[in-house]
């Protein structure tokens, strides 16, 4: 009789919820090539539906969110199934689990899924961004999280108008 142990997705799983690096390090080492890492970090779920950074930021596992963020080819916003959350979502809840003096440093999580590319504007299935779920005193991960979304939104708008300047070569006041 074999004896096979935890799989990848579980050992994982287990990685996001104890911010494990050795355990989460020694799965993607034993991986022989990116796109099977991107393939198991993208594909890895609990019974619920919470993809590895959901568990991550869930727990507040900064360490191990920033190797699985440095990933080619990571979803950074997949939706888990009971509340359509993004890790952004379980992010802010997780900070609003943890006493107040703890905020600023649990800030860096929000911080790092953003600068990863993490989307705040999605809303998940009570039609909520991240930031409506912030805590009303925590004003930093609040501000955070607006100039993120407001920095996509202009963003957005400038790859919106690209295409527009590509249009015919020379001005209208060059064809007299």
């Amino acid at each position: 009789m074999g004896d096979e142990g935890a799989s990848n997705s579980e050992v994982v799983l287990e990685a996001c919820r104890r911010n494990n690096t050795s355990l989460l390090n020694e799965v993607l080492i034993s991986l022989k090539t990116p796109h099977d890492i991107a393939n198991l970090l993208n594909n890895a779920k609990d019974g619920v539906g919470n993809h590895c950074l959901h568990l991550a930021a869930s727990y507040g596992s900064y360490d191990v969110l920033d190797i699985l963020l440095d990933q080619e080819n990571l979803e950074v916003d997949p939706r888990d199934h009971m509340e359509r959350d993004t890790p952004l979502h379980k992010c802010v809840r997780f900070i609003n689990t943890i006493p107040p003096a703890q905020w600023e440093s649990a800030t860096s999580i929000a911080d790092l899924l953003i600068d990863a590319g993490a989307d705040p504007r999605i809303r998940n299935k009570s039609k909520l961004k991240a930031v409506d779920l912030v805590d009303p005193k925590n004003k930093d991960l609040r501000e955070v999280l607006q100039k993120a979304e407001y920095s996509m939104t202009v963003g957005d708008d400038v790859v919106v108008l690209d295409p527009k300047d590509e249009g015919p070569t020379g001005s209208a006041s060059d064809s007299e």
